[in-house]
């Protein structure tokens, strides 16, 4: 009996929308019969019977099996059907591949960094992931009513200005003026896809390729990538127990941007007192250096009234000031905004045109809106007291659980606190918490110096604010389980 080619063997054919259907099916038969899957002499079902199992046109089955006998693979008995050919062409002689996998050119030599760092496989949302907000608490039901009222209004769905939505710019230029102090109007407010690209474009307008640029040691990594991409050679600014320490900054300098987290130091948490912000200025107009002022966490200042931003303690500063909306709100919303110089507004708008074109509208309208009516300020004083709450917590069970192990780096302000382990490989332990269910980060991998045991600080950086009750207690438990076993 002829054996005929059965459902088994044509029932894992796969289609897409790369390729036409009829190419995609031509390849895949004619890999079947090469490599021997299909063997020589088998029958093929009927076009009209293979068309209906592939949910395929008949028109397109016939056209791939022409293509096939004209090739060799197949041939047709008359009356009998079609078969695979009992002689194959020589080609099929060499090794089966895949003619689309082709040799691709070399990377540059950023991606070739890229791909050397370590891949976060795991999920973002996971307990005590530092950076992520308690999305739980937040209004979504004042804040889905705006954005159903915004999303019927047609200009929304248009272009408007590469520099930002002017009701959100004037929302928050009257915001930043009266809490923290900011001197700035709308003409001078940016409007970002998020402060990774705050701080892109900030690299691209002010500074060249290999250009000096000074980073907080240990400080955040994101800065550390947004300027290497820049190809700009970095330069260790070392902080103190309250942010970047002034004393150690170089009386001379080639380096033209120094970028720092004054009011919430990331990731140690340290506030920089309002006499080292003064000095700050005297240093950056002597030596000719921009400032780029991450304002990051300032509005969850835990004890007493935040200090005002470096970029408003002077009529005119060499300060460019960032701010975002991914932890005061929603991750999801990628908003962020520089104020700059008004001399610059125009260019900054200019680099972001060239980058990535204008911010969507609709998501602008609806923040403006969300501040316009008293829920972004009424947000973030309730999140101030619950997060206030989560980190007392949090103190308590290290205290109870971690006390005889840790050093808890515990400063006034922010979402996440530091526990210092320096005893301890924190890159293991931070890989063991996640195999747990748990985020962290590994507070060495803050550090541009990883070869210095004296100035890199190992410990795991844990954000407390995207955690429940439970989460907290069973999360710093096993991390005390996991800190006995690796000492």
């Amino acid at each position: 009996m002829v054996p005929i080619v059965g459902d088994s063997l044509l029932r894992d054919l796969q289609f897409t929308s790369a390729d036409s259907l009829q190419l995609q099916l031509y390849r895949q038969l004619q890999q079947r019969i090469v490599s021997g899957r299909l063997t020589p002499g088998m029958r093929l079902p009927a076009s009209r019977q293979l068309a209906e199992s592939l949910s395929l046109s008949r028109n397109t089955v016939s056209l791939v099996i022409e293509q096939l006998k004209a090739e060799g693979y197949l041939e047709s008995h008359v009356g009998k059907g079609v078969f695979v050919s009992q002689q194959l062409p020589p080609l099929v002689e060499a090794p089966a591949v895949d003619v689309d996998v082709l040799p691709l050119p070399q990377l540059s030599h950023y991606g070739e960094l890229l791909d050397q760092l370590p891949k976060d496989k795991g999920p973002k949302q996971r307990p005590f992931a530092p950076g992520i907000p308690d999305i739980s608490a937040f209004p979504m039901s004042a804040w889905a009513r705006i954005v159903r009222r915004q999303i019927d209004r047609a200009v929304l769905q248009a272009y408007d200005c590469d520099q930002g939505y002017l009701p959100l710019r004037q929302a928050l230029s009257t915001y930043l003026r009266a809490s923290r102090a900011v001197r700035c109007d709308a003409d001078q407010i940016v409007i970002t896809q998020g402060a990774q690209q705050a701080i892109s474009l900030c690299a691209q307008v002010l500074l060249n390729r290999n250009d000096e640029v000074l980073l907080e040691e240990p400080g955040y990594r994101g800065a550390r990538t947004a300027f290497e991409a820049h190809q700009c050679r970095l330069q260790p600014a070392y902080v103190s127990a309250h942010g970047v320490d002034v004393d150690r900054l170089p009386l001379k300098t080639k380096a033209r941007l120094l970028y720092l987290t004054p009011t919430h130091h990331y990731p140690l948490g340290g506030i920089l007192p309002a006499s080292d912000r003064l000095r700050l200025l005297q240093w950056a107009t002597k030596t000719d250096t921009w400032i780029l002022e991450d304002d990051y966490d300032s509005e969850f200042n835990f004890v007493g009234k935040p200090i005002a931003a470096l970029q408003g303690m002077a009529q005119q500063t060499p300060v460019i000031y960032m701010g975002s909306f991914s932890k005061t709100l929603l991750p999801a919303l990628r908003l962020g905004y520089l104020v700059v110089p008004k001399s610059l507004a125009s260019i900054f708008s200019h680099a972001k045109n060239a980058m990535t074109g204008e911010t969507p509208l609709l998501m602008q309208a609806a923040v403006a809106e969300f501040i316009e009516e008293g829920h972004f300020v009424r947000h973030l004083r309730k999140m101030r007291k619950l997060y206030f709450s989560k980190w007392q917590h949090c103190l308590a069970l290290l205290e109870q659980y971690c006390a005889d192990n840790v050093e808890v780096v515990a400063q006034s302000a922010g979402m996440h606190l530091v526990i210092r382990i320096d005893a301890i490989d924190d890159v293991l332990l931070s890989t063991a918490f996640a195999s747990k269910g748990y985020g962290s980060t590994p507070l060495s991998s803050y550090s541009l110096l990883p070869g210095s045991v004296e100035e890199t600080p190992k410990g795991l950086v844990l954000g407390f604010s995207n955690t429940t009750q439970s989460q907290r207690i069973d999360g710093i438990k096993e991390l005390a389980k996991l800190i006995r076993e690796l000492s």
